[in-house]
């Protein structure tokens, strides 16, 4: 009986997993749409408040058990770590980094996270596969966005939005590796809930105090970005990478970075007409060629 209950799930978590990689793909493209009339952290904080505050009523509704309040503070970490740096890196990135460039600069996290994890004396150790995988990785990135850097072609508000991505790709990394070393017995979907709510204020309230509020201008496809954002990407997908993240090796949980700029890069293109060159290809396979190297062997 207990084997088959592992079974199924890792049938499950494999199967959320799945999703995290196909849905997040598209939340680059619908991040970028929402930008057009609703500021960064306006955004953000409505999307993860009302993500998390609709996921707790279902929970409620179906009688789970929501975690006490003496975890309130550590769960209020995890979602300023995962969805305040690593969300809030990214939608600030987007002002000024198209949408598929900043899918492939996203996809430095599991570097972050190999790195964190050796640092902290975790199990993924710094070999020299590993070792040689980062410096490809890296290489990627300037292939990326040296040239364009170094010509001044899109100012520094270029140079604030790819540093946001790697503040994003550090604060996931801190909060994967926190999540998987921390010992709890909340139900993981009410967990992630809570995270999504508590990280949604902190976020709403740098809008407010930033003032976003004279810039907002909803327009119709804006608000069904932010829709679609909401539903889909934070009510659907981030319980469904927490219960991953759960019950797989963290190894397999970050190969979604393999897919989603492939997805990011192929809607930015057919949808917002972002430029597509060999040099963006190129780099980008340099990128998950270093990801390769650095994963090979916690397969």
């Amino acid at each position: 009986m207990a084997t088959v209950r592992l079974v199924t799930t890792q049938r499950k978590a494999y199967a959320a997993w799945i999703a995290v990689c196909l849905i997040w793909g598209t939340t680059y493209l619908g991040i970028r749409i929402a930008l057009d009339g609703i500021p960064p952290f306006l955004m953000a904080g409505f999307r993860w408040i009302v993500g998390g505050a609709v996921l707790i009523s279902i929970l409620k509704a179906r009688g789970e058990t929501i975690p006490a309040r003496t975890s309130w503070p550590a769960l209020a970490t995890l979602g300023v770590l995962l969805i305040g740096f690593g969300n809030g890196g990214v939608v600030w990135a987007e002002q000024t980094v198209p949408s598929g460039l900043t899918a492939v600069l996203v996809a430095m996290s599991p570097f972050w996270l190999v790195g964190l994890d050796a640092l902290v004396g975790g199990s993924e150790k710094l070999t020299a596969r590993r070792m040689i995988g980062l410096a490809v990785g890296f290489a990627g990135v300037a292939v990326l966005v040296w040239p364009e850097m170094r010509a001044g072609e899109r100012g520094p508000g270029f140079v604030g939005g790819v540093l946001a991505t790697q503040f994003a790709c550090l604060g996931w990394a801190t909060g994967s590796t926190y999540a998987r070393r921390r010992s709890f017995e909340e139900n993981v979907l009410a967990a992630a809930a809570l995270e999504m709510l508590l990280a949604g204020v902190v976020m709403l309230g740098i809008g407010l105090v930033a003032n976003e509020w004279a810039r907002l201008q909803v327009t119709p496809a804006s608000a069904g970005a932010l829709a679609y954002l909401t539903v889909v990407g934070s009510i659907g997908a981030f319980p469904a990478y927490a219960y991953a993240l759960k019950h797989l090796p963290v190894a397999t949980v970050s190969l979604y970075a393999y897919i989603n700029p492939v997805i990011a890069v192929i809607l930015g293109t057919l949808i917002l007409k972002e430029p597509f060159s060999w040099r963006l290809a190129a780099a980008a396979a340099i990128v998950l060629t270093g990801m390769g190297l650095v994963r090979s062997e916690t397969r």
